[in-house]
């Protein structure tokens, strides 16, 4: 490609200098056979092209064999970005429910979000380059039944036990405080030993159009849980398959998909116990 872009399949995805942390977490992840959703990684030169309108990136993008044809999912993946101590968490942009002739605006929203004041705020007190470079992951979006976040220790007090947080439908009814979600609270054998129903009104799902809309949840499922028992169990195991991979303490986004399949949508390390991180 005489552009330099560099689009590889999510699996191959193994240089963070290249691709980025999350990138490289999740194809990590589907080298060691979790559950991850298809997709693609970016280099951040390609997503610097694309951002600045080169113009054969974008055409290569949509050309590209490695995007699924599918709604999709276009998601940060900054260099130093996801680890155990810079997270990012709520500083860079996702986008949800993108369809292909809105992927080039998509990508380039990413990159932007990563010179926000905020971003650039949270480089400077983290002691990172204040030049971002941005890599971005475009992948399948699920369109889940539930989905939510677990900790594999208590993000609050750093016990030793599962904490999971749930919702239906897309998982940012959680991340943006939408919902009071339901609480699980798991010993370390997976086995419950409390839980708090929500009060789930909405639930954030893909509109028509690109990106999501709130919609109202059925007055029957406000308080009902939305993981069964033995889905928790699954996630417990989801859990534990993880902690194999990237070690002990950590936080993962999931989801339940409409085939109640579990997907591994992200795992990194908790970045401050003792302080919530969403």
């Amino acid at each position: 490609m005489d552009s330099g872009v560099t689009f590889v399949p999510l699996a191959h995805a193994a240089d963070e200098a290249i691709f980025g942390g999350k990138a490289v977490s999740l194809g990590a992840a589907i080298r060691a056979g979790l559950p991850v959703p298809p997709g693609a990684a970016l280099s951040s030169d390609a997503v610097d092209r694309i951002a600045r309108a080169h113009p054969s990136a974008a055409g290569e993008l949509l050309a590209s064999s490695h995007v699924p044809d599918a709604r999709l999912a276009v998601r940060s993946s900054a260099i130093g970005e996801d680890s155990g101590g810079a997270s990012f968490a709520g500083q860079h942009v996702t986008k949800l429910n993108v369809r292909h002739a809105q992927l080039r605006e998509a990508v380039h929203a990413v990159w932007a979000s990563a010179r926000s004041e905020s971003a650039l705020a949270y480089r400077s007190r983290k002691g990172l380059p204040l030049e971002p470079r941005m890599g971005v992951v475009v992948q399948m979006m699920v369109e889940p039944i539930a989905a939510g976040v677990l900790f594999t220790r208590n993000p609050v007090t750093g016990a030793d036990e599962r904490m999971i947080e749930a919702a239906w439908g897309l998982g940012e009814a959680i991340v943006n405080g939408s919902v009071a979600p339901d609480r699980f609270r798991l010993d370390t054998h997976g086995r419950i030993v409390e839980f708090a129903a929500g009060d789930k009104d909405i639930k954030i799902w893909y509109g028509d159009d690109d990106g999501t809309i709130e919609m109202p949840v059925p007055p029957e499922l406000r308080t009902a849980p939305c993981l069964s028992n033995s889905q928790v169990h699954e996630l417990h195991e989801l859990a534990t398959r993880c902690q194999q991979v990237y070690g002990a303490a950590l936080d993962i986004e999931w989801a339940l998909g409409p085939d109640r399949h579990l997907y591994l949508l992200q795992c990194r390390p908790i970045t401050t116990l003792g302080a919530f991180q969403s």
